[in-house]
């Protein structure tokens, strides 16, 4: 494991796919993981992001960062996880974080939601009704953009609460505005030999920063110096 100043930094991979992003969603306090992973990589999301794993599917599926959205005070999970799903998440985050059902006729909130403990930008195609839920819910003001000619804002940026990585493609403006809006410091970024949609291969929160097992040394630096 590497050091980036004060945050961590380490390579991995989700069931031998380096498209970590999709497989895992975290905060400053958790991350939910799909079953049966590996002893050692449940160890390095561990030890990298300085959170509790917790084991999980969410509709029945694995893909829980491609679903799952949401900040320290509230998980985001999507209408169709089944009540054993929320249960479990219920019984094991105990009073520590908050779950909420999102009504939406959206379902991949992961990739149409990117948040912090500042703000959260929300995909345009999610309902305005549903928006002011997820502002309440989250306890943050939510902003409705798209960026980079995609509504799927959760795909395209990976944020903690001071630091983001965006999509190379985004204008100077619009990564002006993203740092306005989130309260961060961002800057483009790609991983796993050039992939652009940053969210599939990193995983990030205020201890550190997962990224999928094929990211080169060039882009690992380009992480560095942006993070800090």
């Amino acid at each position: 494991m590497k050091s980036l100043g004060e945050m961590n930094l380490d390579k991995t991979t989700v069931s031998g796919s380096p498209h970590i992003g999709v497989f895992i969603f975290a905060n400053n306090k958790v991350a939910l993981v799909p079953p049966r992973l590996s002893r050692s990589t449940k160890r390095t999301i561990k030890e990298t992001l300085e959170v509790d794993v917790i084991e999980t599917t969410i509709a029945g599926t694995r893909i829980i960062g491609v679903l799952v959205a949401g900040n320290d005070r509230c998980l985001l999970l999507p209408r169709i996880s089944s009540e054993d799903e929320i249960d479990h998440l219920k019984e094991s985050l105990g009073r520590s974080i908050a779950i909420r059902v999102v009504k939406s006729k959206c379902t991949a909130l992961g990739n149409l939601i990117v948040a912090n403990n500042k703000a959260a930008i929300v995909s345009s195609e999610i309902e305005r009704e549903v928006v002011r839920e997820i502002e309440s819910t989250l306890g943050v003001k939510a902003y409705v953009g798209a960026y980079a000619g995609t509504p799927a804002v959760g795909a395209i940026m990976v944020v903690n609460d001071s630091v983001g990585l965006v999509h190379p493609s985004l204008s100077d403006s619009e990564i002006a505005e993203i740092e306005r809006r989130l309260g961060v410091k961002a800057g483009p970024a790609t991983v796993n030999e050039g992939v652009e949609f940053i969210k599939s291969g990193a995983v990030i929160n205020n201890k550190g920063v997962l990224l999928g097992s094929l990211t080169t040394g060039p882009e690992i630096m380009n992480i560095q110096a942006i993070l800090g």
